[in-house]
């Protein structure tokens, strides 16, 4: 079992927990890399080049993520991924829109190093620019992809968290997480230990985020798929 996450790690406020994997290119929790190492070669003995898009993402860069779609300048979407116009919705409003598609700073699962995005680099065509949208996975170039995570993550680790469309995050199927650190993680990101880190932050509409917090909690970060 990894050891426990402290609160500094688990809101991706301090990067001590995870290590560079250069095979990679990117930032993960020691446990994780393995596994992830693990996973990588058996896809690729299936003809699937695994390639981790996403890893570990820190505090500070989920806060500018975040603050520039509650601006307005990054896009803000809908459930049925249709735009949004930011300045046309209150901040309560506009706070539940970005947590369909972007975790909130200090919950994100990116931040423990346990969870990945990937895509297959050998199911795209020429100039392909991969979007991370449901389509691709279920009826564009990565549905191989998919199926072959579904029959292979649990062998390795792994599970897919946002699969089940339960109202709060939109369903990510090229969202993996490593159940040995992120299940305990889980459990230790309390919603107190979340409003710490949101109360001393520069997140936009903090005030409404910190009002809202005892749903958000439920809706976008607990309510997820298990193992």
């Amino acid at each position: 079992m990894s050891a426990s996450l402290d609160p500094l790690q688990l809101t991706g406020r301090s990067p001590s927990h995870v290590v560079e994997v250069a095979e990679l290119g990117v930032r993960l929790h020691p446990d994780a890399a393995a596994a992830v190492l693990s996973l990588r070669e058996a896809a690729a003995a299936a003809g699937i080049d695994l390639v981790v898009v996403s890893g570990f993402r820190d505090f500070a860069r989920q806060v500018a993520i975040w603050n520039a779609k509650f601006r307005g300048e990054r896009p803000m979407l809908d459930r049925a991924g249709r735009p949004l116009d930011a300045a046309a919705l209150d901040e309560v409003a506009r706070v539940r829109s970005i947590l369909i598609w972007s975790a909130l700073p200090g919950a994100s699962r990116h931040h423990w190093g346990s969870d990945l995005d990937v895509i297959d680099r050998a199911a795209m065509p020429p100039d392909y620019r991969p979007q991370l949208t449901v389509e691709e996975f279920t009826q564009g170039p990565f549905v191989r992809l998919n199926d072959w995570l579904a029959a292979n993550l649990a062998n390795h680790g792994f599970f897919r968290p946002y699969t089940t469309d339960r109202g709060g995050v939109h369903p990510e199927p090229w969202h993996l997480s490593y159940a040995p650190v992120s299940v305990p993680a889980l459990g230790a990101l309390t919603e107190s230990v979340l409003r710490e880190s949101i109360a001393g932050s520069e997140i936009e509409g903090r005030e409404s985020v910190l009002s809202e917090l005892s749903s958000i909690y439920d809706k976008y970060v607990a309510s997820v798929d298990s193992p």
